[in-house]
């Protein structure tokens, strides 16, 4: 740890009054706490909001994974990490199951949580209704109501105009049948996750300096219709380095024939599965030409 630096840089003040949003947070499931957002050595959008919480939960004991996009290795992961490493000199990890700590952005980690774990989001825009009512004392106003008509009138042309809801990523939940939440722009094949979570799921937002919370155990449902239920995302394809088929693929295209390459977007999961002898074909899939095959 460097010494020029309080433990997890923020002082103690500030980190008392964060964990005492935090607390009112968790003791109103869903609803967004206001709190005193501090600059910190990163630009907002780099995940300000989830490093605060963060750094004021975080303890000498603790073991700390940092996740985006669900790898550990890319840029915003390694230097959140790095700077945590600094300015607290905890350990870190790249194992799911070994953290006691997960900061993450836009996604849930594909092993499940236990309830010695709390998983640290990083959300751009905590107010669900942002899109469709700007004014922000309307919205306090719909949340205090639990007046939510307008998200599912929003959901509903979707569904007349397009056929289906054509939200894939920050769709909108129930927390507890109570406030409507965010859930960060996590894609909505993780929101089952979150639903009777051991873990403590905290989120920040640095830049709305807002924070809310799902304690462990909590009910939370994907807005949805009786006759058009929530559904998630599937692939026609596995994954190309373990066999996968149950976790959330990344596509990447691979030459200019345009071939794409399916991936774990997990990277500690998809390691696993392959010390443990999974295989996937280690090949890239040939796409078919949508507008080709359409004539």
């Amino acid at each position: 740890m460097d010494q020029p630096y309080n433990f997890a840089f923020l002082d103690e003040r500030t980190k008392k009054m964060i964990r005492r949003a935090m607390l009112k947070a968790v003791a109103i499931p869903g609803y967004q706490v206001p709190f005193g957002s501090r600059e910190m050595p990163f630009a907002y959008g780099w995940g300000t909001g989830g490093i605060q919480v963060t750094a004021s939960l975080i303890g000498r004991g603790d073991v700390l994974k940092v996740i985006d996009q669900g790898a550990d290795d890319t840029t915003n992961a390694v230097n959140i990490r790095r700077f945590f490493e600094r300015t607290t000199g905890v350990a870190t990890t790249e194992r799911t199951a070994e953290a006691t700590v997960i900061q993450t952005r836009h996604r849930i980690p594909e092993t499940p949580l236990t309830d010695r774990q709390v998983l640290v989001y990083q959300v751009p825009m905590p107010e669900p209704l942002f899109r469709l009512e700007p004014r922000r004392a309307e919205a306090i106003r719909m949340h205090a109501l639990a007046e939510y008509g307008l998200m599912n009138v929003k959901l509903y042309e979707d569904i007349a105009q397009l056929g289906a809801i054509s939200r894939t990523y920050d769709y909108p939940v129930l927390v507890n049948e109570r406030y409507l939440t965010s859930p960060s722009p996590i894609p909505k094949f993780d929101n089952p996750k979150m639903h009777m979570n051991p873990a403590l799921q905290l989120f920040g937002a640095g830049r709305e300096k807002r924070i809310y919370a799902i304690p462990p155990y909590t009910r939370v449902r994907s807005l949805d219709f009786e006759d058009h239920p929530f559904t998630v995302q599937r692939w026609e394809h596995a994954c190309a380095l373990c066999g996968s088929r149950a976790s959330f693929l990344d596509e990447m295209i691979v030459d200019d024939a345009g071939r794409r390459l399916f991936v774990c977007s997990d990277s500690d999961f998809c390691g696993e599965r392959r010390d443990q002898g999974h295989a996937g074909t280690q090949q890239a899939v040939e796409m078919r030409n949508v507008l080709e095959a359409s004539e």
